[in-house]
């Protein structure tokens, strides 16, 4: 419930702080308004090392998950994927404390964290499941590893 108020304050709020000039563009020139190329411009964290290093192992990661679920959940190289999921922990952990020296105190500082946490207790849940429960660890797997790449990638969007 408190959820639904502060969407529907966040919405009013935007609405009453509107640039009527630019809400007119916008009602005028729907398409335009989204496609907006800086609106698409890339994060410029995600181009130092560490971040696109996170990235590109997390893509792999789940690249590797996709081929466990398309295997039906086997997992002949599990001891390899887990070294390599509690490797990303530790990066994203690392990202965690690079901003967190920097002063940042954006989302993505206490995302790193967040998920460097949770790795390893995905990896738990998929090494303790059988069966259909096993299916599901890995999908909850590969929906925390996509996030891990597009909390860096994504680009920033204006408030709704």
């Amino acid at each position: 419930m408190s959820c639904d108020i502060a969407a529907a304050l966040t919405l009013w709020l935007a609405a009453v702080n509107a640039d009527p000039r630019a809400e007119a563009a916008r009602l005028l020139h729907p398409v335009a308004a989204v496609t907006e190329p800086t609106a698409l411009a890339p994060v410029p964290l995600s181009h130092e090392p560490l971040y696109a290093d996170i990235v590109a192992r997390a893509k792999s990661l789940k690249k590797q998950v996709q081929r466990y679920e398309a295997a039906g959940g086997a997992t002949p190289d599990f001891d390899s994927f887990k070294t390599r999921v509690q490797a990303l922990a530790a990066l994203d952990m690392k990202g965690h404390l690079d901003l967190a020296q920097r002063g940042t105190d954006g989302d993505l500082k206490c995302i790193l964290k967040g998920i460097s946490q949770d790795l390893p207790k995905k990896l738990d849940e998929m090494a303790a499941a059988t069966g259909p429960a096993r299916l599901k660890a890995l999908t909850d797997m590969a929906y925390l590893l996509n996030d891990n790449v597009e909390v860096i990638t994504a680009p920033p969007r204006p408030p709704v």
